[in-house]
């Protein structure tokens, strides 16, 4: 799953909440800019990968982490900051478009490809 928005829309907050529902603890999450991916595991016992692409300049670096390895492993991928590795992205992923209204709330809409 990617999640296309501003910095501060939600993306994170969206991310924990989808993280809790699988089980996982709220505090264990959190935004794996510098590390660029953090690893969970549901309550069921599964890998989840979440990502931050915030800070990658080239997608060379996504490739250079082992991104197809996390991508093909079968486990849910969470990804922040998608349009940094735009061309990488599996054709069926699912883009969540976050966007902040001008009374702070959000709308959320999504495109799938299959």
């Amino acid at each position: 799953i990617a999640f296309y928005a501003p910095m501060g829309a939600g993306k994170t907050t969206f991310t924990t909440a989808i993280c809790r529902e699988l089980g996982i603890e709220e505090d264990a999450v959190s935004s794996p800019t510098f590390a660029i991916v953090n690893e969970y595991r549901t309550a069921s016992g599964e890998n989840v990968y979440h990502f931050d692409f915030y800070r990658i300049e080239k997608e060379e670096e996504a490739l250079d982490i082992g991104l197809y390895d996390y991508l093909d492993s079968g486990s849910l991928c969470l990804m922040e900051w998608p349009e940094n590795i735009e061309s990488l992205l599996p054709e069926d992923c699912l883009k969540v478009h976050i966007e902040v209204l001008s009374d702070l709330s959000r709308k959320i809409t999504w495109e799938e490809k299959n």
